[in-house]
């Protein structure tokens, strides 16, 4: 009868020791998943944070350019302004239209009219 119990103590003592050994084999696995996980979660937070790095330079280029083409703009609007307007071009058009510089003479011209003229008043 002694044996039994011994026997069947050792068998539960065997049981248990296999069991301890599954349970230490599961928890050092689940240690090592854990610690996977834990490296992989930290590269992705180093690449997130790259990647913000990375929008926020291209947002400050953005916003630059952004500043930049409104500055132009506004220069262009402010160019704009100094044209003149339809308006003003038909008043110096009707002035030049008024006036045709093309039919005025130069100097030369009115000397050369004044000498035929003065030469025939002076041969008459």
């Amino acid at each position: 009868m002694q044996t039994e119990v011994t026997q069947d103590m050792t068998y539960v003592l065997a049981d248990l020791n296999n069991r301890v050994r599954t349970l230490e084999s599961k928890y050092n696995l689940f240690g090592e998943r854990l610690l996977v996980i834990n490296q992989n979660m930290i590269e992705e937070y180093k690449k997130l944070l790259r990647e913000m790095k990375a929008i926020n330079l291209d947002m400050q280029r953005i916003k630059a350019e952004s500043a930049e083409t409104r500055a132009a703009i506004k220069n262009v609007v402010s160019e704009l302004d100094l044209f003149a307007r339809k308006e003003n071009v038909r008043v110096v058009e009707k002035y030049l239209e008024l006036l045709s510089p093309m039919n005025f003479v130069t100097e030369q011209q009115v000397e050369r009219v004044v000498e035929e003229k003065m030469g025939k008043q002076g041969v008459e």
